[in-house]
């Protein structure tokens, strides 16, 4: 899996810095295609994993011709789920390093993780995001409520798993997930807010993106399929990214169809459902009155020191 790093470098007010993008989002450069061992280049999947069962995968990513309109892209990733005995594997897209380490889908040990100590299973990511941004197309071979799902985190210099365990929790610093309907055979753009954790003090080095056909382990049915196209990362606030250090003095709360903010915030607000839809976008000086139906949102929050900060607040 040949890996590529993409550095975007930006000047503002005489300020440069770097955001760090995930090499090879718009899934145009592959290896091996055809070939058991098919894999986008930056990305990973099960014929190059580790653990006591990597031997026994299959593959289950391979190069596709099926973009969405509007494209200027050639290729996108295709990702499915099998079924061996009745025991059904997500296909499973990452930046980092499949571990299979059981036959049982929701066994501890199958997870994926940044393999920090080499450049071909980890991707450096030194600037906080404020989203991940992705085109997918869903298609459900089984029926019931089923969901695809993404979870991306943002690490220091650490081995992270995805699921986070105990080990790794204190090494995350930020996180966006979702999960995802069946698009109903049409390409949709998703937008994940990264939330920070309650983990401040940390320096972002890595960051662990992961994309399945299921948000389950062992969920869905054989040929669930998720294609996956443009993924990128966004960052807003002249690139500062998610102040975590001030996520814990800002509140948001909703009543009576309004939206009330607490904390040292300036300038714009943002606020997006879990589905990535931006609900509101406006002034976050000002009481808003806002319609939302029940569930979680995200809130995005510009501060005084030009920092943007997500946080978290449920409607009942």
């Amino acid at each position: 899996m040949k890996k590529i790093t993409l550095v975007v470098t930006c000047f503002l007010s005489a300020l440069t810095y770097a955001q760090t993008q995930i090499g090879n989002g718009d899934m145009e450069l592959w290896e091996n295609v055809g070939a058991p061992t098919e894999e986008p280049n930056n990305w990973s999947s099960f014929k190059t994993g580790s653990g006591n069962f990597a031997g026994f995968a299959n593959k289950q990513i391979e190069r596709s011709s099926n973009v969405r309109a509007g494209s200027t892209g050639t290729y996108a990733a295709r990702i499915w789920s099998t079924s061996v005995l009745g025991i059904v594997a997500n296909g499973t897209m990452t930046c980092g390093r499949v571990n299979m380490g059981s036959t049982t889908p929701s066994n501890p040990a199958n997870y994926n993780y940044s393999q920090t100590n080499d450049d071909q299973f980890s991707e450096v990511c030194t600037t906080l995001p404020d989203s991940l941004v992705f085109w997918a197309k869903y298609t459900q071979a089984g029926g019931g409520n089923q969901t695809a799902r993404v979870h991306a985190l943002v690490h220091d210099a650490y081995d992270a798993h995805d699921p986070i365990d105990a080990n790794s929790q204190s090494h995350v610093i930020a996180t966006a997930e979702l999960n995802y309907s069946p698009t109903n055979g049409e390409w949709v753009r998703f937008s994940v807010p990264f939330v920070p954790t309650a983990n401040t003090g940390l320096v972002p080095s890595f960051i662990l993106t992961t994309f399945a056909t299921n948000s389950t382990p062992g969920g869905g049915a054989a040929n669930d399929e998720v294609l996956l196209d443009d993924i990128s990362l966004v960052y807003n606030g002249g690139g500062a990214g998610i102040d975590a250090a001030s996520a814990a003095n800002c509140t948001v709360n909703y009543s009576e169809g309004s939206v009330f903010i607490h904390g040292d915030v300036q300038g714009q607000m943002r606020i997006l459902a879990l589905n990535g839809q931006v609900v509101f976008e406006g002034d976050a000086q000002k009481v808003t009155p806002l319609s939302l139906m029940s569930g979680l949102y995200v809130a995005q929050l510009q501060g005084t020191n030009g920092k943007y900060t997500a946080v978290k607040f449920s409607v009942n």
